[in-house]
């Protein structure tokens, strides 16, 4: 299917590794020019030169935090006027909500629901101008389900869902859609890590964690950064012009809910 993004500029946010990196890819592959963005940059530079030698289109790499001004600059320097914006960060690392200290909990706003908004409010402007913009938010099945240890990034996560429910309506008149996807348990690192703190916890080995953990999701696997990449690079097409306000569920059934 030809996605009608050859030549659209895009900013992937956190992009150098996971399901950032596979949003990045599958954009590439539809013919968008990239910016890249992670703070590694050995493997921010790898992932660069994969993009471009695999799929032939301009690919800038921007070693920053996104979650800072001086990170955001560099990026919206590198492409000023961006058609799609993919918003993704690190989040929280698991903790007991009752171990948060102030410090902690405005790291966590900042980072998952402060960030987002300030891209937005950077990079709609022209999007509304030429009467096309493409806005997906990469936030997590825990805004509907609660997962232990993750309430923090949860609840930032859900206040920018929240926050963008009213937005994405005033800019649907202008060609400008909003939509969150929500991985549930995708075989990234940072799933990875869980399996070994799991593990650690239970007295089991980082295998059966994986196996146990991988039967109770009803497709019997975990998810791929490619698949939701490519489910990212469907958000920003043409043929997806009529879907804003959503928010999609990659987590292999593993949310119990009829609607």
């Amino acid at each position: 299917m030809d996605l009608g993004l050859k030549g659209k500029k895009a900013i992937i946010c956190a992009s150098s590794r996971g399901l950032g990196k596979g949003c990045a890819q599958a954009l590439a592959e539809a013919g968008c020019d990239i910016v890249l963005n992670g703070r590694t940059e050995t493997v921010l530079e790898e992932t660069r030169s994969q993009l471009h030698s695999r799929y032939g289109v301009s690919v800038t790499a921007i070693a920053a935090d996104v979650s800072t001004s001086e990170g955001q600059k560099a990026l919206l320097a590198a492409c000023p006027n961006p058609d799609i914006l993919v918003n993704n960060n690190g989040g929280p690392p698991r903790r007991d909500y009752s171990e948060l200290d102030r410090e902690a909990l405005l790291e966590g706003v900042v980072q998952n629901f402060v960030t987002p908004i300030e891209l937005m409010q950077a990079v709609v402007p022209g999007m509304k101008e030429r009467g096309f913009g493409r806005i997906v938010n990469i936030t997590s099945l825990s805004v509907k389900m609660p997962i232990e240890g993750l309430d923090l990034s949860s609840g930032a996560r859900a206040g920018l869902t929240a926050f963008l429910a009213g937005v994405c309506r005033q800019l649907a008149p202008h060609g400008v859609t909003v939509n969150n996807l929500l991985p549930g348990k995708m075989d990234t690192d940072r799933l990875k890590g869980g399996f070994e703190r799991a593990a650690q916890q239970s007295g089991k080995s980082v295998e059966d964690v994986r196996a146990a953990q991988a039967a109770e999701i009803p497709v019997g696997r975990f998810g791929s950064a490619e698949e939701f990449g490519q489910t990212c690079a469907f958000l920003c097409s043409r043929h997806a012009g009529y879907i804003t306000g959503q928010n999609i569920l990659m987590d292999g059934g593993l949310y119990p809910a009829a609607f």
